[in-house]
């Protein structure tokens, strides 16, 4: 199975909630883009609207290799059309605030899968009809996990431990998977010179918050405990949360995994995400409100989270012992301006009318099917693990 084999095969829309009217300091713009990125088009627009780029606010973000549908708030006077490479935007009205990850309500999704045998074709559609009854687990994906370093501690995690400098040193030169080819090749030879803040900071990409954390370390060559905090309290806020954020999610796709393990017994399947193998069923059994002690959401894991029932508050200590932790440990106290969110997530993921719209032969690869299927998922769950699961 393939997806995203062109840009038309993946369409994403954005479904908000929103009340706009004349007056108000953003203007509200529909934007449609395809073959760029969410950040390509919010400084496009800041440019040609004559704004600083913080001025364009887009409450996500969206593949560059899709067709999206989605919202930006402007501060200040817009035109009811922009246009540049990739994009077009309808301003729609206005709005007293800027735009929030808590406007969208959902995703809704038209994908093609393509490059199909006839019977992944059948299994697919047995797999949509489980779906739509039993749903799947609601991990989170492999788009959430680019700061994850292989063979070394998560940079979250050593913030976690209060190791300042372990963290300053993953930040400037543990090879995250996320990382472009630049930023690799920098974190290479920051590597193989460390302490040497003169050759790392020449080195350094630019622009990058690299040269700010190397500015502070070339003033100070011997760092004190309290001077690699100040290091590392000088990396981009947006950076921090995104990694305090990946490591969360990483305990927190481990917590349900082996919870869904322990209530349904040995699972059927599993899935891989972020080097990780996680438990994945395919049907429930009747009493699965019973069998999940009611825990139909699980708490991000923090230092203030509350977990239902004992089972799964015994595997939530089981994998923080495991990190090293106990749940008090589980708060950013090094950081002075990003912390470790509390909430809960759905521990299920029911994914809402979804539906094998058509099938027919594959014009790309002949001899092959094609399905084109649709669904709409609530924010902040992922529809690449929905297609991961369709042949498993």
């Amino acid at each position: 199975m393939r997806y995203k084999v062109q840009a038309e095969d993946f369409v994403v829309e954005e479904q908000m909630s929103l009340s706009l009217g004349e007056q108000g300091q953003f203007a509200v713009c529909r934007v449609r883009k395809k073959g760029v990125t969410t950040l390509s088009v919010q400084r496009q627009m800041a440019r040609m609207l004559n704004v600083r780029q913080s001025a364009v606010n887009f409450p996500a973000l969206k593949d560059k290799q899709a067709v999206a549908v989605q919202y930006a708030a402007v501060q200040g006077k817009a035109p009811d059309r922009i246009e540049g490479q990739g994009f077009e935007a309808e301003c729609l009205g206005r709005t007293e605030r800027p735009l929030t990850p808590a406007d969208i309500v959902a995703n809704r999704f038209t994908l093609v899968l393509r490059d199909l045998m006839e019977e992944e074709v059948a299994s697919i559609r047995a797999r949509v009809r489980q779906v739509a009854e039993f749903g799947l687990p609601n991990y989170f994906d492999r788009q959430r996990f680019g700061s994850l370093s292989p063979g070394q501690d998560h940079i979250a995690k050593l913030i976690l431990q209060r190791d300042a400098e372990g963290a300053v040193r993953a930040y400037l030169s543990h090879l995250f998977v996320g990382d472009p080819r630049p930023v690799r090749k920098f974190k290479a030879f920051a590597a193989r010179r460390w302490g040497d803040w003169d050759a790392l900071f020449d080195a350094a990409p630019s622009p990058s918050n690299f040269r700010s954390v190397l500015t502070y370390l070339r003033d100070h060559p011997q760092p004190t405990e309290t001077q690699w905090r100040k290091a590392l309290n000088l990396i981009n806020r947006r950076l921090l949360s995104i990694y305090l954020s990946a490591y969360q999610s990483l305990l927190w796709n481990r917590i349900v995994s082996r919870y869904l393990s322990d209530r349904l017994g040995e699972p059927p399947a599993a899935i891989e995400i972020a080097r990780e193998t996680l438990a994945l069923y395919h049907t429930l059994p009747d009493d699965f409100e019973r069998a999940f002690e009611r825990a139909r959401e699980v708490p991000l894991p923090s230092h203030r989270a509350r977990y239902s029932g004992p089972t799964l508050k015994a595997i939530a200590l089981h994998v923080f012992a495991e990190e090293g932790f106990v749940a008090n440990d589980l708060k950013a106290r090094i950081l002075k301006k990003a912390y470790v969110y509390r909430g809960n997530r759905a521990l299920l993921l029911f994914p809402h009318e979804i539906a094998i719209l058509a099938e027919k032969p594959d014009e790309l690869f002949p001899g092959k099917r094609q399905i084109t299927m649709a669904f709409t998922l609530p924010r902040g769950s992922y529809a690449t693990l929905l297609l991961k699961t369709l042949l498993i």
